[in-house]
């Protein structure tokens, strides 16, 4: 069994979406963001960073582990599924993992910064992440005008980028444009557990979203 601390967000999401396209049993430990549980101590002795999300294996001596990218490459490992084991296509997992935890998720987010939540709108800021999530799609695009998924069978880099991509309207950007890209998008789309996952643990509304991005960026 895994314990799943969480909210409705794109990092949050790739690990819904790992855990029910694995089949693991899970616990959804919600953790309200606007009221700030993720700074309480309780949270913190879980994850000292502040952030969701966090699992707790309790099949594992409830080992806890933070940092999407890491819980991802451990359910993967864990599970032998959604990472190949054939050398050079694991390291193509990892390699578009690193991807989505070093630029695209960070791009993404300061452009959700920017854009949405920071009270005084700075036009060369928002350009500045505007442009570069929009390079970075590019990139995911022309990787998949040659592959059918970004390590050429379905992994756990193509959960994560997906988590992030699918909510490019909030950062202002457009990823429609991009014809493999948005191919990719809508077939993932089509997934049942891409679609159970990103309900999970509950949808929250662009009103609640807005205030929680900027109760944030404020402290």
């Amino acid at each position: 069994m895994i314990e799943l601390y969480t909210a409705s967000t794109p990092n949050g999401h790739k690990i819904s979406v790992l855990l029910e396209e694995l089949g693991i049993d899970y616990q959804i430990k919600p953790v309200n963001l606007l009221k700030g549980e993720q700074k309480t101590d309780s949270f913190l002795n879980l994850n000292p960073n502040g952030r969701i999300p966090v699992i707790i294996d309790k099949s594992n001596n409830d080992l806890v582990i933070f940092e999407s990218g890491a819980i991802m490459l451990y359910l993967a490992e864990k599970t032998g599924k959604l990472i190949s084991r054939e050398p050079v296509k694991r390291q193509e997992t990892i390699q578009w993992l690193m991807f989505n935890v070093s630029g695209i998720g960070p791009m993404m987010g300061q452009c959700n910064v920017f854009y949405r939540y920071f009270p005084e709108k700075i036009p060369a800021a928002i350009d500045r992440y505007q442009h570069e999530a929009d390079r970075l799609f590019s990139v995911l695009d022309s990787r998949l005008s040659q592959v059918e998924y970004l390590a050429h069978d379905l992994s756990i880099a193509d959960i994560a980028n997906w988590c992030w991509v699918r909510t490019a309207s909030w950062s202002g950007i457009d990823y429609k444009k991009y014809e493999h890209l948005n191919r990719w998008v809508n077939n993932l789309y089509q997934r049942p557990a891409f679609k159970k996952g990103i309900k999970i643990p509950e949808p929250v509304d662009s009103d609640d979203i807005a205030e929680t991005g900027k109760k944030i960026i404020t402290k």
